[in-house]
Formats: C-alpha cells, structure tokens, sequence
C-alpha cells in the first residue's frame, strides 16, 4: 500500500462490565473501541483510524488515552458535549451466548457527526443497538462520500433493541430492505442472519426461539436477497468454525467457505465481531473485491481478540500476514 488511508468506524464504546463463562470479571471499553484498534495495528503507518462515537464526560479521558496509544488513531470524532454513552453488563452462560443488561445510553451518530470524516475510504459501522448509527446516517454517508469509498455495516445493532428494563434483545429486521441500499459489505453473525430473514407471518408456536434457525440454503437466499439490493457482498460469521462469503462476481451468485484460524485456549471472547470488522476494513482497502482475502484478515483479527483481555492481543500487519500464510497456505493472496 502507497496510499494513504482513512477508516472512519462508527458506532459506540461502551463502558463493558463482563462475567465470562468461568466466572471471571473484567471491566473495559469495548465494541468500536476493538475495530478501531484492530485496522489501527495492520495500518500502521499507511493510513489513519477515526472513531466517531459518543461517550460519557466521565468516561472520556480514559477512552481517549487508550485510543492515543497508538499514533494512527485519531480521536477528533469522540465526542462527549451530550454526555451520554453505553453502559453495559454482559455475563456468559457459555464461549457464544451471554445475557446483557444496558444500564445507559449514546445518542445516535448524526449526519452531522460524520461530516467531518467523508473524506474516509472505508466506513465501518459497528452499532450494538437499533438506535446507535441509524439509517439516515448511512444514507448521508452513501450521497456524499468519495466515489469509490465503502460502507461495512454489522447487522449486530438492527437485530438487537433495549427493553425499558434494560434488556438487550433480538428483534425481526423488519426495515431491512430499506436499509440495504447504502450497505456495501453486509456482516452479521449466526443469529443476527436468523433475525434477518423471516416469513410473512408464523404461527405463535414458530416464535418460541430469540431467533429463527437458519439451513445452509436459507442463508445463500437470504444473502442473494441482500445482494440483488445493492449490497456487494454477504459475510456471515459461523461461531469458531469460520464464516460464510457471499458475492456476485460477473453477475453470478457465489457462496464461499472461510475457515476460521484455531486458538488454544480461549480467554474472552467480547469484542470477536468487532474486531472481525476491522480485519475486513484493512482488507478492503487492499483489495475492493477480494472478499475472502478480507475475511482472512477479519477471522485473524477475531481469534487475536480472544487471546487476552486487553488490546495488546492485536498484531502488526507482518505478524498477520505470517498467520494468514501458516493457517491458509495457498488460500492466503497475500
């Protein structure tokens, strides 16, 4: 890469209060605070990470001197003048499923909070809630961006609302194709895609799952649907086996199978979609339309984050790459 670089990541970095499966608490900013992090470490010197957030005025010395640790990262778009952020306790019951309570809330990332930030190459929006980075947002950012500047959206936050006793739940993506118009790459994990696509009506004995089981073929309709909208490609994430890469090369629907890069040992695994994000934003930038090459990165980024708790488990892009080439081979177009 000659060029120099911008990523904008959109979307919220909540202060997280987190139980894992074995009991142990551990208590951190999280969900844009990992993508932001993750692209900054592959970066490096070839370009510049911009979060574009809101936090508390309590909270925002610390986030900012975490984001500041790293030369590329630019904290000109976390703002705290409204003084509201997420606030969230999350305890898992196993490494994939969890409970969370949200106790507090940011407000939703305005055209006017990204205006400053058009001139980024990728736009990474990483909403945990419905209400974080909303659809007027992503439509501003579609009529005014640079030509040939993406849009990475995770599916995370269209599928999930907050209850008015704190509970954070799955919901249908009713509006969903009012929304796929201004999304390039579509990532979302298992359940979100279950959330995602639905039937017209179900009998009430259907609805007894916080989300509906999807098949293999449910999925590829589900992504060809997406991407004879206008979205490019359809990246669902498969839990620790991998992820599943729908495109639609020459006008031909494609479906490919991403394996993921095993780990040892598991640590915590908060943040794994987020970091994934920015794996695929680092990607894209090198490639516009390799998106498996892509979803190497993010799956390299996603099993980093599980290593530790803290955001010294991202690695250099040389480190990366050498871990694409060990768990790839000649799958890795490096």
């Amino acid at each position: 890469m000659d060029k120099h670089y911008k990523v904008a990541v959109l979307g919220p970095i909540p202060f997280d209060h987190i139980t894992t499966s074995k009991n142990r608490v551990i208590e951190k900013y999280g969900c844009a605070m990992h993508t932001a992090i993750g692209a900054a470490a592959l970066l490096d010197q070839q370009g510049e990470v911009v979060p574009v957030t809101h936090v508390r005025k309590k909270d925002e010395p610390q986030v900012k001197a975490l984001l500041e640790r790293y030369p590329n990262i630019s904290t000109e778009g976390v703002y705290a003048h409204l003084d509201q952020g997420d606030v969230i306790q999350l305890r898992f019951v196993d490494q994939n499923n969890r409970l969370e309570k949200q106790t507090a809330f940011m407000p939703p990332i305005r055209p006017e909070d990204v205006e400053p930030f058009l001139d980024s190459d990728v736009f990474v929006g990483v909403p945990i809630s419905d209400y974080e980075v909303p659809l007027e947002t992503l439509r501003f950012i579609k009529e005014n961006r640079k030509p040939d500047a993406l849009t990475i959206f995770d599916a995370h936050g269209p599928t999930t609302a907050v209850t008015t006793q704190g509970d954070r739940v799955r919901r249908f993506w009713i509006e969903r194709d009012l929304w796929l118009p201004y999304i390039d790459i579509l990532k979302m994990n298992i359940e979100e895609a279950g959330c995602s696509w639905f039937s017209k009506e179900y009998k009430s004995e259907d609805l007894q799952k916080p989300y509906q089981d999807l098949s293999e073929k449910d999925m590829a309709d589900f992504a060809q649907h997406s991407l004879e909208r206008g979205v490019k490609a359809v990246i669902i994430t498969l839990d620790s086996r991998g992820c599943m890469v729908y495109s639609m090369p020459g006008g031909q629907f494609k479906a490919e199978f991403v394996p993921s890069i095993p780990v040892a040992e598991v640590i915590d695994t908060t943040g794994c979609g987020d970091s994934f994000a920015g794996g695929l934003a680092y990607g894209l930038l090198h490639d516009r339309r390799d998106y498996v090459r892509a979803a190497q990165f993010a799956n390299a980024l996603g099993a980093m984050r599980t290593q530790g708790t803290t955001f010294e488990v991202f690695k250099s892009l040389t480190e990366t790459e050498a871990m694409l080439r060990q768990h790839y081979e000649a799958n890795a177009r490096l």
